[in-house]
């Protein structure tokens, strides 16, 4: 008689994937709860029209706002940064920052209260500082989805 046993059954080697779950869900709840944060720029009101989203999106943009008091600004500086003095020295600073990246994207965000000729002189700035491509941005009207 043996006093070994055998066991009909061999171990089973198996990953326990509950922890990895579990850190998971923390880290979306983190994500969801930080996401509406990581937004900066100034708080401008955006005029609404209903305009196509451009499709073909280039990974490098500048945006440049206009606020409510007529102040230019350049989101890539943050949101605390002080605005730009004028015109001129709008150009420069979008001019030295499309010599690091020729192929950046320009786009103006100009509050709705703002006058028009102020919008006007931040584009043509903009575009004497070499950028070939400038867009406005807009939101979309209440209760209508962009298409």
């Amino acid at each position: 008689m043996s006093y070994h046993r055998r066991n009909k059954r061999k171990p089973m080697a198996q990953i326990n994937v509950v922890p990895y779950i579990d850190v998971m869900l923390v880290l979306l709840v983190i994500f969801m709860v930080t996401a509406p944060m990581m937004q900066t720029g100034v708080e401008i009101d955006l005029p609404n029209a209903s305009a196509k989203p451009v499709d073909d999106e280039p990974t490098e943009q500048l945006v440049v706002s206009i606020d409510r008091e007529g102040q230019f600004h350049i989101d890539a500086d943050g949101p605390n940064a002080p605005p730009v003095a004028d015109e001129i020295e709008l150009a420069n600073r979008v001019a030295s920052m499309l010599q690091e990246h020729k192929n950046k994207q320009v786009y103006v965000r100009g509050d709705e209260a703002v006058d028009y000729g102020r919008v006007v002189l931040a584009m043509t700035a903009i575009q004497a500082a070499g950028a070939t491509g400038i867009g406005l941005i807009t939101e979309p009207p209440k209760g209508q989805q962009a298409r």
